[in-house]
């Protein structure tokens, strides 16, 4: 089992899927647990695989034995084998956590939701471990298709929200498509390490800059890089809280890391390759500012950390238009970060509304009682958004504020010093409610989901809260080992250029 770890990392988590209408007919817990061993088995399977490609150098895995370009094939190397374990993480943990969330239903919408969830596991993990960029399309559809419906299961707004994301996520998939079209006019490979090999012998630069804009524009818009955001903050706000906390914490982290490997280890230092990260870099110092003050005008939690999520996703878009190592990793430490933090947000804000009722900002007066050590774990991730020691989102703000400066970009210093003032706001604001104001009863209108049950004196089931403090004390453990992190994986995530 070992020699095909890397097909286990995808095909697990696939085949679960397909079995689990039958599964939910004989028992939906059942199904629950076999959908938990799928996604465990993932995780295993990409720790077991980075392990490898950590010691040995990048694992090539051809399937049918058939080598590239004419055969399928993932690559597992740190770069890859890091994002397939953070992914399959956050899909078992989030998985562990919607137990409450779905206890109420009835078995077939168990069913659904199991089936939905893991095709959308599976559909990033095939993004991530691929080493084809059609394959990588095949898999963006599989993942965009299931969010599409999980999203939409939210309710009569979600379903809203969903058709929206429907309509862009389909025209970010094409336009996708159409610029690896170009590329395989010009090669005749789809494979990415072939194309490496063939694109500099290529004369076409027009068609180079063109695919090249038509896959930026694409992935950014699966990346919700400004300003091609639009549908982020409604999907966000009306999807279930399990939903939006994975799509949040990896969803997007998936799509930048896409642009990072063709960019960087496709098209490598092409012109093209240079148009496209100056255009990214503006995008993003401006998506950071805007994001940021759009969080501030928000009342609602949900949309709030929403559009907290397009600032944040442009911080990562900022370090890799950076293109230098400090830059670059900046980017990559806060796709770590960012994930664990803004899924633990996500989270919390889910068990507020679980408990309460409450989604409203100026209606979590005194919540500090009810559910305190789901308010201590929100401060915790909170100091890690606005980039305070010592937790993880501080180092990787670090990073990219040297990147910034060793690239005299000191325009980018100071909208990343003015984007961790503004986040300092809208969280602090929060943290005032939640600690500092006295509850108005005319304000307490919020009323918990039907179905809920509380064991004993915990302030939330265990499925919920564990996750929530699991990650809280994540967010602390990365930040404390973030020097260990970039030293023993993500340096060796970077192109050989900038080794």
């Amino acid at each position: 089992m070992t020699a095909h770890m890397p097909a286990l990392i995808v095909v697990t988590p696939l085949a679960v899927a397909l079995l689990t209408p039958i599964i939910t007919r004989i028992s939906p817990v059942l199904a629950r647990v076999t959908a938990l061993t799928a996604l465990l088995v993932a995780l295993a399977s990409s720790i077991g695989s980075l392990n490898i490609a950590l010691a040995e150098g990048a694992w090539h895995y051809f399937f049918g034995g058939w080598a590239p370009p004419w055969g399928i094939e993932y690559v597992i190397d740190p770069l890859s084998g890091g994002l397939a374990t953070l992914v399959s993480f956050f899909g078992l943990l989030v998985l562990f956590y919607a137990g409450p969330y779905l206890a109420p239903k009835i078995a077939k919408e168990k069913g659904y939701f199991y089936t939905l969830y893991l095709l959308c596991v599976a559909g990033l993990l095939g993004m991530v471990v691929t080493g084809d960029v059609f394959n990588l399309y095949v898999f963006l559809e599989i993942t965009s298709l299931a969010a599409y419906a999980l999203i939409a299961s939210g309710g009569s707004k979600a379903t809203v929200g969903a058709f929206r994301y429907l309509l862009i996520g389909t025209a970010a998939a094409s336009l996708y498509l159409l610029g690896i079209g170009y590329l395989y006019a010009l090669t005749g490979s789809l494979n990415m390490a072939d194309l490496a090999q063939l694109l500099p012998m290529v004369d076409a630069p027009t068609a180079l800059v063109l695919a090249t804009g038509l896959i930026i524009i694409g992935l950014g818009i699966k990346m919700a890089l400004f300003p091609l955001h639009g549908w982020l903050p409604d999907a966000y706000a009306s999807a279930p809280a399990p939903v939006t906390a994975f799509i949040a914490a990896v969803m997007a982290k998936v799509s930048a890391y896409a642009i990072y490997r063709i960019l960087f280890f496709v098209l490598k230092a092409a012109d093209p390759t240079t148009i496209a990260l100056n255009m990214v870099g503006w995008m993003a110092a401006a998506g950071i500012l805007f994001g940021s003050i759009m969080a501030i005008a928000q009342r609602d939690l949900w949309r709030m950390l929403a559009y907290s999520s397009v600032a944040q996703m442009c911080y990562i878009a900022l370090g890799l238009a950076l293109a230098n190592t400090m830059g670059i990793y900046g980017a990559l430490l806060h796709i770590l970060n960012h994930a664990i933090t803004k899924g633990c947000l996500f989270l919390i804000a889910g068990s507020i509304a679980w408990k309460t009722g409450i989604r409203d900002i100026n209606q979590l007066a005194k919540m500090c009682r009810r559910l305190p050590w789901t308010m201590a774990v929100f401060i915790v991730a909170a100091m890690s958004m606005i980039g305070l020691p010592p937790t993880a989102g501080f180092f990787s703000k670090l990073y990219l504020v040297l990147g910034s400066i060793e690239a005299g970009a000191w325009g980018f210093v100071a909208v990343l010093i003015a984007s961790s003032l503004l986040t300092a706001v809208y969280f602090f604001r929060v943290i005032e409610f939640a600690y500092l104001r006295q509850p108005d009863t005319a304000e307490e209108t919020g009323k918990p989901e039907k179905g809920r049950t509380m064991p004993g004196q915990w302030e939330l089931p265990p499925a919920m809260l564990v996750p929530i403090v699991l990650l809280g004390i994540g967010i602390l453990t990365a930040g404390v080992l973030s020097e260990k992190i970039v030293a023993n994986l993500i340096q060796f995530a970077l192109p050989w250029g900038l080794l």
